[in-house]
């Protein structure tokens, strides 16, 4: 049997961390190749997986190998109060971007231009999961599957697309984007194949995403609130998909 901690530090450079419990059950549910993963208390995540994931259960038992809590703690980069990691292979580009191109699409595409926050980044690739979205697109220099990302988004990165592209390679469809002047959001019906863009929580659209944009949205909001969080605000866009059709 191959040493769990030697394997993880051949691997840590060029693999996902997985932070916590939740990531690796989300990450395993949704067919994520995870060749490491430790523990600093094993029936104690077993005892998560049987109340929360019985579903992986059998396969987190096969994979967690209980290593001592001082060892555990040199593997991440602060410790998770679960005391679970894990190393998963990063889905292929190629094979990501054929998923955001596939058609026709049952679900619209996120896309965050030049997002700034990587927790906000990664609520919404949450977000975007739950909704059985097609995909989460950044623009920009933020890494999506930054560690921090992943742990924002409890390893729902492996239950949808998720990569960087620049403006111009961005799926086909009909681009909606969210701004203070577009028309209402509730009046408007959004496709299944839409391109949903937020601009950035610091300096909104981007000009280069505005004039790709086919339509303008905005969010209902109250006189004087000046905005609302990155990820509430794809939660409402989503939200109002789905609620006027989406599946």
């Amino acid at each position: 049997m191959t040493d769990p901690v030697s394997a993880w530090r051949r691997l840590a450079d060029s693999h996902v961390l997985l932070d916590g419990f939740h990531a690796l059950k989300h990450a395993v549910r949704f067919g994520a190749e995870v060749p490491v993963a430790v523990t600093a208390d094993r029936a104690a995540a077993l005892a998560l997986a049987d109340e929360l994931a019985p579903d992986v259960r059998d396969t987190l038992d096969a994979l967690l190998t209980e290593v001592p809590e001082t060892t555990y703690a040199t593997l991440v980069p602060r410790p998770h109060p679960t005391a679970v990691a894990a190393l998963a292979v990063r889905p292929s580009r190629e094979a990501q971007l054929a998923r955001l191109a596939h058609t026709p699409r049952t679900a619209p595409v996120v896309v965050l231009d030049n997002p700034r926050n990587l927790g906000n980044a990664g609520a919404v690739i949450r977000l975007a999961a739950g909704f059985a979205a097609t995909g989460v697109v950044t623009t920009g220099t933020l890494d999506p599957w930054h560690p921090t990302v992943v742990r924002g988004g409890a390893g729902l990165h492996f239950a949808t697309a998720v990569e960087r592209l620049a403006v111009p390679d961005l799926p086909a469809g009909p681009l909606f984007a969210l701004d203070p002047e577009g028309d209402d959001l509730r009046g408007v019906k959004l496709p299944d194949d839409a391109l949903l863009a937020f601009g950035s929580e610091r300096t909104g659209l981007s000009t280069e995403l505005r004039a790709r944009a086919d339509h303008l949205l905005s969010l209902p909001m109250r006189p004087q609130v000046s905005s609302y969080n990155l990820a509430t605000s794809v939660a409402m866009t989503l939200y109002h998909w789905s609620a006027s059709g989406g599946p």
